[in-house]
């Protein structure tokens, strides 16, 4: 029987997902998925964080919660909390009343009310770092913003092209929308300093930019939480105005909860009943309401300081992990005398990291070994394990031994 939509245009398939598919899919016993982008515990396992469990527990004894609807811009006591996790307590924009939060779906929530707002508003043009995270350049399309990108990933050196980047963003048109990495930056693994943060906020206030955080590894980063914020509270600090987006998926591990809050920060408190009425009605017209558990559970994390303190031990936990996982690679590799430099796995930070593998061998690792990996070379480093390193480290080297007339990313 015909349709009436029999020429609806397939779209690709979202790389993530299909490899996840084909690893679940994969009856070899030696299989491992780098391409994930959720922490793993030492046995290759999701690990739902103790404190976490802890408030669970809580939360399903108390007979006074119910299902009812939350307001439109979520619960008050979350996304005052995450405004002042992100920003800090001192932060003028806090202690000045400059700043309020919308809690959303997870930081892709965050960041389509934050696109929606500003596309509404009359920006236009949005800039993404090449690279990015995928979901960044599809989102701003659909809000409505022509997109280009400012280099970032000098993929010679495996660094930051910090010149690069400030030319491209000296050539960017006034009220730019420019998306910043807050830590962490996925998929390379590679992060500015804070001198050059100092930098990029000068540019951006001289180019009359608009500055728009996503930081979606608040913490699991460094194991900080202030020091993985120290960008943003630097350009509050220096007076702009932006947007963050934030996500507690990482920190807390909340993944399908999709916990997040998009933070506020303007110049003038007067005009804020008038944003929160804007994003009252974007959210109503996309989801209506937040869902209540994660909120919840990130809402007692967040306001009781014995929960806060154990949270942040296991953001510890999490942060030492992958920094061993990166050390011990990085010898695995240099013991077998793999081919090329691999200094960059120690410099990179957070939960990815550029491998410099080029598409041929990773395409080699998936079929040869069920080693699953982004074909640009990114992979989780929460993935390895004391387990599987010896195997992911040989494997690595006889692709790289295999194709070492190819030119590595």
């Amino acid at each position: 029987m015909s349709s009436r939509f029999v020429d609806v245009v397939q779209d690709p398939p979202i790389e993530v997902f299909e490899l996840t598919k084909a690893f679940n899919e994969d009856n070899n016993p030696n299989k491992v998925n780098l391409g994930v982008g959720s922490y793993k515990d030492d046995n290759g396992k999701p690990w739902v964080l103790p404190v976490v469990r802890t408030v669970e527990h809580q939360i399903a004894n108390d007979m006074t919660l119910n299902h009812e609807y939350f307001p439109v811009l979520g619960l008050q006591e979350f996304s005052s909390a995450a405004v002042k996790l992100v920003l800090g307590n001192e932060s003028p924009a806090v202690v000045n009343n400059l700043s309020f939060g919308v809690q959303s779906l997870s930081g892709t929530g965050a960041l389509r009310i934050g696109f929606d707002f500003l596309a509404r508003n009359g920006y236009k043009i949005m800039y993404v770092s090449n690279p990015t995270w995928g979901n960044h350049n599809l989102l701003g399309r659909t809000a409505g913003f022509t997109m280009r990108s400012y280099r970032y990933y000098n993929a010679a050196t495996k660094s930051v092209d910090f010149e690069a980047l400030k030319a491209d963003l000296e050539a960017a048109p006034e009220n730019s929308v420019i998306i910043l990495h807050g830590c962490a930056h996925n998929p390379s693994g590679m992060d500015l300093n804070l001198e050059q943060w100092a930098v990029l906020s000068g540019l951006i206030r001289q180019k009359k930019l608009f500055p728009f955080f996503d930081t979606a590894y608040q913490g699991f980063c460094s194991g900080d939480l202030d020091k993985d914020a120290s960008a943003i509270r630097l350009f509050v600090q220096e007076g702009h105005e932006l947007l963050v987006a934030q996500s507690f998926a990482k920190n807390m591990g909340l993944y399908n909860e999709r916990c997040g809050n998009l933070t506020v920060v303007v110049n003038n408190s007067d005009i804020i009943p008038k944003l929160r009425s804007q994003f009252t009605t974007i959210v109503r017209a996309n989801y209506s309401n937040p869902p209540a558990h994660g909120a919840r559970v990130a809402a007692a994390i967040l306001n009781n300081k014995a929960l806060n303190d154990e949270w942040r031990e296991n953001l510890r936990t999490m942060s030492n992990r992958m920094n061993t996982m990166r050390q011990l690679l990085y010898q695995k590799l240099n013991i077998l005398s793999t081919p090329g430099n691999w200094d960059h796995i120690l410099r990179s930070v957070g939960l990815f990291c550029f491998t410099g593998l080029n598409e041929r061998q990773c395409n080699y690792l998936i079929k040869e070994y069920h080693i699953y990996l982004l074909r640009d070379g990114r992979i989780n480093i929460s993935a390895l394990t004391n387990g599987n390193m010896d195997y992911v480290a040989n494997a690595i080297y006889d692709a790289v031994a295999n194709f070492k007339d190819d030119a590595k990313l």
